[in-house]
């Protein structure tokens, strides 16, 4: 067995450097001949914030730095959903419920199929801690059917909407019910959320990094996700430009904030299914599930309700059917603790049909 020693690698600080560069640069007004220069960069600087986030969850220990990264994956997604709605009025009053709709959809069928399917080619079988994935599960469905499903059933308000009272008490449950499941992931029943077992072919174990080297990632994690944050909003009205010229839907700018928030997320649960560790794929993936919809939603109602904007957050019966089915079908292809390549197949392809039918409806 061997021990290797941590050190930064170099692209890792200079993707945020680069990255804030830009973003001076767009401020003094040369974004629109960087726009092209933007996209690698920011990219980059989603990569290192994985890099930067593994190595600090490598001090925390499970299942806080999964915690960590969900919570700083939601705080992009907060951010990038408000600059939005600010900038869009009124037609961007349903840019909340299709960016946390399209996380739900790409973390259960695109993250969790890809995870199955990537570890199940590699290392044929693969075993995780049923106890705490089951809680994840339940408390994501019904944190997903309360704020997605149930306002196109209510009778208070037309449409799709929730009244002012309606939406108030739906923000307290979801933060009630999200709470709840961090007490259980963090204390009350951490175990349940932690390997049962080390994978056998991990043979080299890297030390615990230091304090020194655990701010330096903190701050330069804190770095990279302002410049992820910043360089998307620069990028919105060329993307929202492109996606009308293409003529389709708008909810396709819901997908591609959420595809963009959820890079360093799904790039870290790649890397732990490829190295046979899927409980932590499955804490990161349905952990971000939760974070996003468990916060993202509770913090637009309450800045919508005391600005007076309109929040449609009610999913169209497609849509509906599709959320259904996505958590019908990870019930139980997670509900015995053990996953082939046949799970992941299963995942992503309801995932195609998804993007497939958000293009043509």
């Amino acid at each position: 067995m061997t021990t290797r020693v941590l050190r930064h690698p170099l692209w890792t600080l200079a993707a945020p450097v680069v990255g804030i560069a830009l973003i001076g640069a767009s401020l003094l007004g040369f974004g629109a001949v960087m726009v092209w220069i933007m996209i690698p960069v920011l990219i980059g600087c989603a990569l290192a914030a994985v890099y930067h986030a593994e190595v600090v969850a490598h001090r925390l220990g499970e299942p806080y730095g999964t915690l960590l990264l969900a919570v700083a994956v939601t705080v992009i997604e907060v951010a990038l959903i408000i600059s939005l709605m600010v900038a869009g009025g009124h037609s961007a009053e349903t840019l909340a419920r299709d960016a946390v709709f399209a996380t739900v959809m790409i973390i259960l069928n695109g993250i969790v199929g890809t995870c199955l399917l990537i570890g199940g080619m590699r290392h044929h079988e693969q075993s995780f801690g049923l106890h705490g994935v089951s809680a994840s599960l339940a408390t994501l469905a019904s944190i997903a059917v309360l704020t997605l499903v149930l306002p196109n059933y209510t009778t208070t308000t037309p449409g799709p909407v929730y009244s002012s009272s309606q939406l108030a008490f739906i923000c307290v449950a979801s933060l009630l019910l999200y709470g709840t499941f961090l007490l259980v992931q963090t204390v009350r029943h951490r175990d349940y959320f932690l390997p049962e077992i080390a994978p056998e072919n991990e043979t080299v174990h890297a030390e615990p990094p230091g304090a020194g080297v655990t701010l330096s990632s903190l701050a330069a994690l804190a770095a990279c996700l302002v410049c992820v944050v910043s360089l998307a909003e620069i990028l919105a009205p060329p993307v929202e430009g492109a996606v009308a010229r293409a003529g389709a839907p708008k909810s396709v700018v819901g997908i591609l904030i959420a595809a963009l928030v959820l890079l360093p997320e799904g790039m870290a649960a790649f890397r732990a299914a490829h190295a046979d560790r899927l409980q932590t794929s499955l804490n990161l993936a349905l952990g971000s599930a939760l974070a996003s919809i468990g916060l993202t939603i509770p913090t637009v109602a309450i800045i919508c309700l005391f600005s007076g904007w309109s929040l449609t957050l009610g999913i169209d019966a497609k849509a509906t059917v599709l959320l259904v089915l996505s958590l019908f079908v990870a019930t139980l292809s997670l509900g015995t603790g053990r996953t082939t390549v046949l799970q992941g197949a299963v995942h992503l392809l309801i995932f195609g049909a998804y993007l497939f039918t958000t293009v043509v409806p």
